[in-house]
Parts: C-alpha cells; sequence; structure tokens
C-alpha cells in the first residue's frame, strides 16, 4: 500500500484513481489531521460482503466448518468444480 500526502493526490487524482483501479492497490492519502485510504470499488463491495457473511451465525459457522474440514483434511461436500460449473 502506498502512501501520498494531499497536495500529491490533488495533483495527480486522475493518475491515482487509474492505478487504484487498474492494480487493485490501496492508497492512503495523509494529511496533518489523518488518513483516509482510497480503495477499488470491486475491492470494497468485497468486504462489505465478507463483513455482511461474519455478521450472519449460520455462515460464519459454515465458515469456521468448512476451514476445521479443510486443515483436518476432511472431504466434505461436493468439489469446487461441480459447485461452480455455471463458470
Amino acid at each position: 500500500m502506498k502512501t501520498i500526502t494531499l497536495n500529491n493526490a490533488l495533483l495527480n487524482l486522475p493518475t491515482i484513481i487509474s492505478s487504484v483501479i487498474n492494480n487493485q492497490e490501496e492508497t492512503v492519502i495523509s494529511t496533518d489531521d489523518g488518513a483516509v485510504i482510497m480503495i477499488d470499488q470491486e475491492n470494497w463491495n468485497g468486504i462489505i460482503e465478507t463483513l455482511r457473511l461474519l455478521k450472519d451465525k449460520k455462515s460464519l459457522q459454515a465458515l469456521l466448518k468448512g476451514h476445521k474440514n479443510r486443515d483436518e483434511n476432511k472431504e466434505n461436500g461436493k468439489p469446487i468444480e461441480l459447485v461452480f460449473d455455471d463458470i
């Protein structure tokens, strides 16, 4: 993650936005009062979806069970190729 000053961001905003979108890399814009992070919208949507799933107790339990089964080398469910055969 790269960090730039507010003045640099103001001078190069179109280039910075393009870089964030094309490289999927967050950029910190720092000021004397603090900092903000510029992130690609697709990544932001993924973060929001992850938070939504983690708030759902059933989803969280299924996720934890899946990780535990994977860590214990237990097969559980269908192979990924069958689950996502339409992609």
